[in-house]
């Protein structure tokens, strides 16, 4: 499992059925049990700056039109993360990067 991955995930809380997500965590840290990664949704309820619109491929493995919630960041442990379905381009990973950043109010 590597930053930019997208596996699936039973997060604690009301986003707890199983749903892909994206990791985003340094590749350095993995001596850790544990991983954060960003959920990933079908809804297109909120469509705002912080949740970045993709669309199904082969290489995500994403079946319908989904948005990763930057939002929506959490801590899961590795072991109750399923098996790699797919992962981001490396300009989408970008993408992520910038709106990350925006989340957590890093930058100018």
């Amino acid at each position: 499992m590597k930053r930019g991955d997208v596996v699936i995930v039973a997060a604690q809380g009301e986003h707890g059925k199983p749903r892909p997500a994206l990791v985003v965590q340094n590749d350095l840290i993995d001596d850790v049990d544990t991983t954060l990664v960003c959920l990933i949704t079908t809804s297109t309820e909120i469509s705002a700056a912080f949740r970045l619109a993709v669309a199904p491929n082969a290489s995500n493995g994403l079946v319908d039109h989904s948005h990763v919630m930057l939002d929506k960041t959490t801590m899961v442990l590795r072991r109750k993360c399923r098996a790699v379905v797919g992962r981001l381009s490396d300009a989408q990973m970008a993408d992520v990067d910038l709106r990350l950043a925006f989340v957590l109010g890093l930058g100018g």
